[in-house]
C-alpha cells in the first residue's frame, strides 16, 4: 500500500498535470482563426437560453 501512496499516485498526478499543460499549450500551434471562441448565432443563443431556463425550472 505504501508503494501506491509513494510512487503510483504522485506519478498519476504528474501525468494529469502534464496532459492538462499540453492541452492548454496546444493553442500556440493552432491557426489564429481557430483560437477564437466559436461564434454564437442568434438562433443558437435563443436555444441555449431556453435550455438554461428550462433546466432551472423557470
Amino acid at each position: 500500500m505504501s508503494i501506491i501512496r509513494s510512487y503510483v499516485i504522485p506519478f498519476l498526478i504528474l501525468i494529469v498535470f502534464l496532459v492538462a499543460m499540453l492541452a492548454v499549450s496546444a493553442r500556440i500551434w493552432l491557426p489564429s482563426d481557430m483560437m477564437a471562441p466559436a461564434p454564437i448565432e442568434g438562433d443558437d443563443l435563443a436555444m441555449a437560453g431556453k435550455l438554461l431556463l428550462t433546466s432551472f425550472g423557470v
